[in-house]
């Protein structure tokens, strides 16, 4: 059974990148149910999230972090998630929970997310701190270069 679950995987992904969501929350469904694993989840997840089932994406998060507490890439979705939601105080302890996560291969993610609510409370300088930490690990990123650039400026 966990031979279709890669091909589950990558074609609700493709289906994902195509914006056809329902199409690919079906995919990662199947996968789940085939092998339930927090990657599986979490792309539910998002897209229970793009299709504007946010309780559910989150729900789902949630069952990820307990298969496999150290994949970050739920606590950041979560985060994201409640800022939607305009819980912007419990999101930043999920940032934070993605940053200290062992297994998360899009770690400037959670600094771009902290980056963003600390330029919302007008605290530029620790905006900065996070947006420098983001560009840490994507120092090619122009979008990244520009937000440091631009915060910057704001501070001389």
């Amino acid at each position: 059974m966990r031979r279709d679950f890669s091909g589950l995987i990558e074609c609700g992904l493709k289906l994902a990148e195509q914006g056809q969501y329902s199409e690919a929350r079906n995919s990662f469904r199947k996968a789940s149910r085939e092998w339930e694993t927090a990657e599986s989840l979490t792309y539910w997840g998002w897209m229970e999230y793009q299709l504007g089932n946010i309780e559910k994406a989150i729900s789902l998060c949630k069952k990820a972090i307990k298969l496999d507490p150290d994949f970050g890439n739920p606590y950041n979705d979560i985060g994201s998630y409640l800022v939607v939601l305009g819980k912007e105080d419990e999101a930043v302890e999920w940032f934070y929970k993605a940053i200290q996560a062992k297994k998360y291969a899009a770690r400037h993610y959670p600094h771009i997310n902290l980056g963003r609510i600390f330029l919302n409370r007008n605290l530029p300088v620790r905006a900065l701190q996070e947006f420098r930490k983001a560009l840490s690990y994507c120092p090619e990123d122009g979008a990244i270069q520009d937000a440091v650039r631009t915060i910057a400026e704001t501070l001389h």
